[in-house]
């Protein structure tokens, strides 16, 4: 064939799309209903059900609505199922609007430092046009949610509810970003007239001081103290009186987050299996807790998800949700649409190639509350989403065992169930990878 296209290719390919006739039946299904109703693969409803050997009571499915706060619903769903075990609660929800305030105001103070600490780089430089492409967002990783939480706790929702501004983040993100662009200007521009370092900070103090403003008039005033009031599954009323919120999480949430790790699989060359990762430039608290894995073969993420599974732990994962998945029916599959039937084609990249060439990554948070086991094999797992229930099986998904495979990039367990030698590799120094690494995307 020639550099380009010319009309005898054309009739050629159409005389090779008419002479089979399948292609036709595909081309009137395809453009009467959609490409993904024509591939929906029914007979997974015989197969994937919503059945699980293990399944933890995970509460009402809660929703994030118009916003990126999928890692912020993934953690308060871990954490408030730990709640719910400690005051006999049938149900209950923890405030995301309350992480998401402190996020963006320590998100903000976050990109400032990395401006200043940036005022070598030419604003032409790979590393200026990534830190200035989206200075605050609604995404985030673990490990940043611990950092939040440490230095902040968690509230009841009661306490600090959704917001219209929480619940579509579109406009605060905006401004934010407008105001943030223009403050990493003003910052660049003092530096560079001579102001020293206790001046450029003495700005940035004033900055955090107008982005604090946006925040408390988009999203409300965080509580400091607070009372709870609600009752338990045996109707007995329960107040909690004048409480902070880091006192709330140590009194009835409980959870050591320095036992929590966080376990991924990359299976790329650059990124050899039992070492640990950060990226540069990733985070949100400034002397926070660092962003960091330990990169594992996938069997090894399964074994440790299924042992936290077996304590009645629940497991926040990171995954890439839009590949393969079907939302009405609440499946995670390979299979969920047959597009290999229908364009007669095959899709063979490896889960290495896709993150080597961008087909693949990290996208979305969720977490795992069961799995089914067939001779102690996984086949099946159950999944909490944030979406609220009017998707799959009253907001809850199943993940086949082949889709946790080739599109889960992540889980947080306990460390207790890591081998010595993978808690050496995880304590290991960890090699830096590039802000622009899959592995740094955030749920």
């Amino acid at each position: 064939m020639k550099n380009f296209i010319d009309l005898k290719n054309i009739e050629a390919f159409e005389k090779r799309f008419e002479s089979d006739s399948k292609n036709l039946v595909a081309m009137n299904a395809a453009t009467k209903v959609g490409i993904s109703t024509a591939a929906t693969n029914n007979e997974l409803c015989k197969t994937l059900t919503h059945n699980f050997s293990i399944e933890i009571d995970a509460g009402e499915i809660t929703n994030q609505k118009q916003s990126g706060r999928c890692w912020m619903f993934a953690a308060t769903n871990v954490f408030r199922i730990e709640v719910m075990k400690n005051l006999n609660l049938k149900n209950f929800e923890l405030s995301q609007s309350f992480p998401l305030f402190y996020d963006k105001l320590e998100k903000s103070n976050f990109f400032l430092e990395n401006i200043i600490s940036t005022f070598h780089e030419n604003t032409s430089s790979r590393l200026f046009s990534y830190l200035m492409q989206a200075p605050v967002n609604d995404g985030g990783q673990w490990d940043m949610f611990v950092s939040l939480t440490k230095k902040y706790g968690v509230v009841p929702q009661q306490v600090m509810p959704e917001t219209a501004n929480s619940s579509n983040t579109r406009d605060l993100d905006r401004y934010l970003t407008l105001k943030l662009r223009e403050f990493a200007c003003e910052l660049r521009n003092m530096h560079e007239k001579g102001a020293t370092l206790s001046e450029i900070r003495k700005s940035k103090e004033n900055m955090l001081d107008t982005i604090y403003r946006i925040l408390v008039i988009s999203l409300g005033l965080p509580p400091k103290k607070f009372t709870f009031e609600t009752r338990d599954k045996d109707n007995k009323f329960i107040r909690i009186e004048d409480i902070t919120p880091t006192e709330f999480f140590e009194k009835y949430v409980k959870l050591n987050l320095d036992d929590f790790i966080s376990v991924i699989n990359a299976p790329t060359d650059d990124k050899p299996f039992h070492r640990s990762f950060t990226v540069k430039f990733l985070g949100n608290v400034v002397g926070g807790r660092q962003v960091k894995y330990l990169n594992l073969p996938i069997d090894d993420l399964k074994r440790l998800a299924i042992a936290q599974l077996k304590d009645g732990q629940a497991v926040w994962f990171g995954s890439d949700v839009g590949q393969f998945s079907n939302r009405d029916l609440g499946f995670l599959a390979l299979d969920s649409y047959e597009v290999d039937k229908l364009f007669s084609t095959s899709f063979p990249m490896n889960k290495a190639e896709r993150l080597d060439y961008g087909e693949s990554l990290m996208t979305h948070a969720m977490v795992l509350t069961g799995v089914n086991l067939m001779d102690e094999k996984p086949n099946r797992w159950k999944v909490e989403n944030s979406w609220g229930p009017a998707t799959g099986n009253k907001g809850f998904y199943v993940m086949s065992d082949e889709w946790f495979s080739e599109f889960t990039y992540q889980i947080i367990v306990n460390k207790k169930y890591l081998s010595e030698k993978e808690l050496k590799e995880y304590s290991a120094d960890p090699i830096e990878l590039e802000p622009w690494d899959p592995m740094g995307s955030l749920a």
